[in-house]
C-alpha cells in the first residue's frame, strides 16, 4: 500500500490539517473542513508535495533554480528580484510535465466530474504552499489561483502554472524575509469544484482592526471574491456579535463592477446592474448563516480564522471556499510582543483633514507622501515615505516593507493592503474613495502629512501632539524589545488597576496579572453603588461595566492568566459611589469592618455580589477568555471561605481544571488555619500590607505608628514561610501581591529562597524583578551543586 506521503494526488476526504507538509496549508484546511466538520465545502482533490518534487527532479530543474537564485544577492533590489524570478518561472513552464503525473491529474479530474454528475466540470485551481497558512507565516496570497477552468488538459496546464508561481517576486521575497529555504518549500495544487458565485467574500472570527474577538467581521461584494482581495471594489462589511449573532453594524458601499465567470471559461469584468450597485450583498439570514459557519470553524480549529465564502447563483447555496488560521491577532493576543494603542477620539479643531477611510492597521505617523498611480513607478518609492495609491497588489510587497504608512483609495478590512500592513505592523488606511475623497486625488505628492490610522484620518502637515500621544507605548515597546529577559521558575506577575493601561503594559515580560483590582473598574466605568443600580432597575450596568473592564485586561494579556480580586471596597469607599450613602454603615474602623468575603454572603449585599459573579461568567463564557481567575479578599474564617465558594458554585462559577479560585492571605487566620482553607481554594496571594498590619497590630493608615509598619519584620516573614510550606503540602500555590516586593529587593530574595511560586509587582518593577529573581534562582542552583546549601541570616522556623 502506498503511503500518503508518496501519493501524487489525494482527495479532500483523505487529508486533514495535520497534512500541511504533504499538501500545503490551503489543501490541508479544505480536507479538514470536508472530513471533520459539517460546513459545506465544494469537493475536490490536491496534488501533493511529492508530485511537485517529482516534477522538479524529473525535469532537472533543481540545479537550474539553485543557479538562478544564486544571482540574487539582495531581495530589496526590486529589478534584480523581478529578473531572477521571471527566469525561474520560464524554466518551469518550459519543462515538460512527467507522463505519470499528467495521468494522475487527468484521472482525478474525470473522477471529480463523475462524482458531480458533469462531464468536464468547471473547477478552480489554487496554489497551496507547504509553508503557507501557518499561524506564524501568512504568505498573503503569494501563489496564484485560476478560476473557472475546464478540461483535463487545461487543468494540467494550470497545475504547472501553480508550480511556477512558487517563484513569483513576492513569494521569493517573503521566503527570504520569513527565513524559509526556497527549495524546501513544495507546492500543492488544489482542484476544486467551481462555485458560480453570485456574491462572495471573506470573514474573520476576530475584528482585524482592533483584535476584539467578541465579533465576526464579514465582507462581501457581487461576483467572485478576487476583486475584494485585490481592492478593486470596496466591499460591504457586517459586524456580528458572537454571543447571539446580533448584527451590530452594516456598512453598504457602492459596488459598480464585479468579476464574474465566463460561460466558456475564465473570468470577465462586468458592470453591476444599477439596482444592485448600492444594495447589500447579503440578507440578514445569510449573514447569520455565515456567522454560524464561522463559529463552527473557529471552535473546531481552536483559533481565530480567516474564511472565504461564496453564494452559488444556481441555488443560492452558501459555500465555504477555504479557511486558514488568522495570523496577526492570533500571534499578538497570544504573545503580546507588541501593544496596540486603543482607538480614541482625536480633537480635529484647527486641523485640516485631507481624507478619511477604514482604519485597517493602527498607528500614527508623520511623513512625506509618495503618490504612485502606475505600478511601473514602484522602484521610485523610498524608505520611510508614506505610500499613497489606488490599491496594492502582491507584487508591491517590497515597496510596502519600506513604507512608514500606507493609504489606498479602495479596499476593505480584508484587502491585500490591509492584510499585509497588519502583518508588517505598518499603519494603514484603506477605502478612502468610499468616503468621498480618494487619497490619490486629495493628497499632494511630496506633501508632509500626519496619518492617524488608529482612527482612519489623514491630516495635512505635521501634528506633533497627535503622534506624541502614542510615544509612551512605543517607548516601552522599544525598551522592552531591546532587552532580553531570562525564563524564571518563579513566575513574575503584575499588579494592575486601570483596564485602559492593559494594552500598554502587556508588552512587559510578565507571566500574567497577579492582582487585578476590581475597585478601579467601579470608579472608572460604573461610578454607582451596585445596590442602588439594582433598586433603580439597572443591574446590567454592573455586569456589563465590570465585564468590559475585565475583558480589556484578559484580551491584552491572553493567554497569560489574569487574577481578578473581587470587590474589596471598605464601607467608606462604597459610600462615595452614587447612591452609596443609602446602603453603607458608618464604621469607626472601616479597614476592619464590612469588607471582602463578609459582604458577599450577607443578605444585605448578596444580590450585588451575584452581579460580580455574572460579570466573570460573561467574560469567560460569552467572550471566551478562559484566562480569567478570581481571588477572594479579606476572608476571616474557614466558614466564610465555605460560604463564598458554595455561593459561587451555585451561581455557576465552580472551581475546575481551567478555573482557579485564590484566597488573599492577609489575615493571621489565613496563615494559622491554612491546612483547613486549602480545601476551598487553589492557591493564595499574600496581601502583605494588611497581613503586616494585623500581625503587628499597626493601622497602616495611621501616620503616628507608620515607623513600626514594616513588611520585612521577622513575624511577617515567619508567617509567609509557614504558609508556603502548608500550602505546598496540599499542592496549592502561593503568590504575593502586596507592595513589599515592588519596593524591597531583599524581600524578593527572601520570597524566592522560601519557595514562593510567583511574585506580583507594580508595572514599573516587572523588569527589575524578573532579572533579580533569575539571579537568586541561579545562586540557589550553584549552592545546591556546590553543597553549600542556604544560610539564612534569621531563623524563620515557626
Amino acid at each position: 500500500m502506498v503511503n500518503k506521503e508518496e501519493k501524487l494526488v489525494l482527495w479532500f476526504d483523505e487529508i486533514g490539517k495535520e497534512d500541511v507538509a504533504i499538501v500545503g496549508g490551503k489543501s490541508a484546511s479544505l480536507g479538514e473542513l470536508t472530513s471533520r466538520t459539517k460546513v459545506p465545502v465544494p469537493f475536490g482533490f490536491a496534488t501533493t508535495a511529492a508530485a511537485y518534487r517529482y516534477f522538479i527532479k524529473h525535469s532537472g530543474l533543481e540545479a537550474k533554480v539553485a543557479e538562478l537564485l544564486g544571482q540574487l544577492d539582495d531581495v530589496e533590489d526590486s529589478r534584480k528580484l523581478r529578473e531572477v524570478s521571471a527566469a525561474i518561472r520560464k524554466a518551469i513552464m518550459d519543462a515538460p510535465m512527467p507522463t505519470e503525473l499528467v495521468g494522475e491529474i487527468t484521472a482525478a479530474y474525470l473522477e471529480l466530474g463523475k462524482r458531480a454528475g458533469e462531464v468536464d466540470p468547471f473547477v478552480a485551481v489554487r496554489s497551496s504552499a507547504t509553508a503557507e497558512d501557518l499561524p506564524d507565516a501568512s504568505f498573503a496570497g503569494q501563489q496564484e489561483s485560476y478560476l473557472n477552468v475546464r478540461g483535463a488538459e487545461q487543468v494540467v496546464e494550470k497545475v504547472k502554472e501553480c508550480y511556477a508561481s512558487t517563484f513569483t517576486d513576492r513569494a521569493v521575497y517573503y521566503r527570504v524575509k520569513k527565513n524559509f529555504a526556497h527549495l524546501d518549500v513544495a507546492l500543492s495544487a488544489v482542484v476544486q469544484m467551481m462555485v458560480f458565485s453570485r456574491a462572495s467574500g471573506v470573514m474573520f472570527t476576530v475584528d482585524v482592526a482592533t483584535g476584539n474577538d467578541t465579533h465576526i467581521l464579514i465582507e462581501g461584494a457581487w461576483g467572485l471574491g478576487e476583486y475584494i482581495v485585490q481592492g478593486v471594489v470596496t466591499p460591504d462589511n457586517f459586524l456580528v456579535r458572537k454571543q447571539d449573532l446580533a448584527i451590530e453594524k452594516s456598512n453598504v458601499h457602492e459596488k459598480p463592477i464585479m468579476l464574474v465567470r465566463n460561460p466558456v471559461g475564465g473570468c470577465e469584468e462586468k458592470p453591476v446592474p444599477p439596482e444592485m450597485v448600492n444594495a447589500p450583498v447579503l440578507t440578514d439570514s445569510q449573514i447569520r448563516e455565515l456567522a454560524r459557519y464561522a463559529l463552527d470553524i473557529e471552535k473546531h480549529y481552536g483559533s481565530y480564522m480567516d474564511i472565504e465564502w461564496g453564494i452559488d447563483e444556481r441555488n443560492n447555496k452558501i459555500w465555504i471556499l477555504q479557511a486558514r488560521p488568522e495570523t496577526v491577532w492570533s500571534r499578538r493576543n497570544k504573545e503580546k510582543g507588541a501593544g496596540v494603542e486603543p482607538a480614541h477620539a482625536v480633537d480635529g479643531a484647527n486641523r485640516k483633514i485631507l481624507t478619511k477611510g477604514l482604519p485597517a492597521s493602527p498607528g500614527r505617523v508623520v511623513g512625506k507622501a509618495h503618490v504612485i498611480l502606475d505600478p511601473s513607478m514602484i522602484d521610485t518609492f523610498r524608505e520611510g515615505e508614506i505610500l499613497i495609491t489606488e490599491m496594492t497588489a502582491p507584487d508591491w510587497v517590497p515597496a510596502m516593507k519600506k513604507a512608514r504608512a500606507i493609504i489606498t483609495n479602495a479596499g476593505g478590512m480584508t484587502c491585500h493592503a490591509s492584510i499585509v500592513s497588519r502583518e508588517l505592523g505598518i499603519p494603514c488606511i484603506v477605502g478612502t474613495k468610499s468616503r468621498g475623497n480618494p487619497a490619490t486625488a486629495v493628497i499632494p505628492d511630496g506633501a508632509e502629512i500626519t496619518v492617524d490610522a488608529t482612527n482612519g484620518i489623514v491630516y495635512a502637515g505635521t501634528i506633533s501632539d497627535l503622534v506624541a500621544s502614542q510615544t509612551a507605548v512605543e517607548s516601552i515597546q522599544a525598551i522592552t524589545a531591546a532587552e532580553t529577559f531570562p525564563v524564571t521558575g518563579t513566575k513574575v506577575y503584575m499588579n494592575l488597576g486601570d483596564p485602559d493601561l492593559a494594552e500598554r503594559y502587556a508588552m512587559l515580560p510578565c507571566d500574567g496579572i497577579g492582582l487585578m483590582r476590581e475597585e478601579f473598574i467601579w470608579t472608572t466605568y460604573i461610578h454607582e453603588h451596585p445596590l442602588y443600580l439594582i433598586e433603580t432597575g439597572r443591574p446590567d450596568r454592573v455586569v456589563d461595566g465590570l465585564a468590559d473592564g475585565m475583558r480589556k485586561v484578559c484580551q491584552a494579556m491572553a493567554p497569560r492568566p489574569v487574577v481578578l480580586r473581587f470587590s474589596d471596597f471598605k464601607s467608606s469607599e462604597y459610600r462615595e459611589l452614587k447612591g452609596g450613602d443609602r446602603y453603607e454603615p458608618y464604621e469607626p474602623s472601616a479597614l476592619l469592618g464590612w469588607r471582602g468575603a463578609s459582604r458577599y454572603y450577607d443578605p444585605k449585599y448578596i444580590e450585588a455580589f451575584k452581579l460580580e459573579i455574572k460579570a466573570v461568567r460573561k467574560v469567560r463564557e460569552e467572550y471566551g477568555f478562559k484566562n480569567l481567575y478570581v481571588m477572594i479578599p479579606f476572608c476571616r474564617t474557614v466558614e466564610e471561605a465555605a460560604k463564598v465558594t458554595t455561593l459561587m458554585a451555585a451561581e455557576g462559577l465552580r472551581r475546575g481544571p481551567d478555573f482557579k479560585v485564590w484566597l488573599m492571605a492577609e489575615i493571621p487566620t489565613n496563615i494559622i488555619l491554612a491546612d483547613q482553607f486549602n480545601q476551598f481554594v487553589d492557591g493564595y496571594s499574600i496581601g502583605s500590607n494588611d497581613l503586616t498590619m494585623l500581625l503587628l497590630g499597626c493601622d497602616r493608615d495611621n501616620e503616628t505608628v507608620a515607623h513600626i509598619f514594616d513588611e520585612r519584620d521577622l513575624a511577617v516573614k515567619r508567617a509567609i514561610r509557614h504558609l508556603i510550606e502548608v500550602a505546598h503540602r496540599d499542592g496549592k500555590t502561593v503568590s504575593i501581591c502586596g507592595q513589599a516586593p515592588s519596593v524591597y529587593p531583599d524581600f524578593t530574595e527572601f520570597l524566592v529562597k522560601s519557595g514562593i511560586d510567583s511574585i506580583s509587582v507594580n508595572p514599573d518593577a516587572v523588569k527589575a524583578t524578573k532579572k533579580l529573581v533569575a539571579q537568586v534562582e541561579q545562586r540557589l542552583i550553584l549552592d545546591k551543586l556546590t553543597g553549600r546549601g542556604l544560610v539564612d541570616k534569621e531563623d524563620y522556623t515557626w
